[in-house]
């Protein structure tokens, strides 16, 4: 079995389903099936159970660019990319954890 990296998405929306859902954002190889995230989420965060997962594949969108000045412009699509939804049932992920400073006046 290969191991994959999983990288957390740092965007609002994940922040918002982390404290609401208990459900991280990973951006995860489009090759990678669930079973492979499973253990690869497993493997890489210590005391981690996962519950269930789902995943998306968000299609590359297609962007212009130009041949010369004369030539007609060409089109071709960005990568695809793959996120994979991953709610556990035991355990924290330290994503989005920073130090609270407070200030004094």
């Amino acid at each position: 079995m290969t191991t994959i990296l999983v990288t957390p998405r740092a965007t609002e929306k994940a922040y918002r389903l982390v404290t609401a859902q208990n459900t991280y954002v990973f951006d995860v190889p489009t090759t990678a099936n669930k079973q492979q995230i499973v253990a690869a989420v497993e493997a890489q965060y210590e005391n981690v159970k996962v519950a269930s997962i789902k995943t998306v594949v968000q299609s590359g969108k297609s962007i212009r660019f130009s041949r010369g000045k004369n030539r007609y412009p060409g089109t071709t699509t960005r990568q695809n990319t793959k996120k994979a939804y991953v709610t556990l049932s035991e355990g924290k992920i330290k994503v989005f954890e920073q130090e609270e400073t407070k200030e004094k006046k």
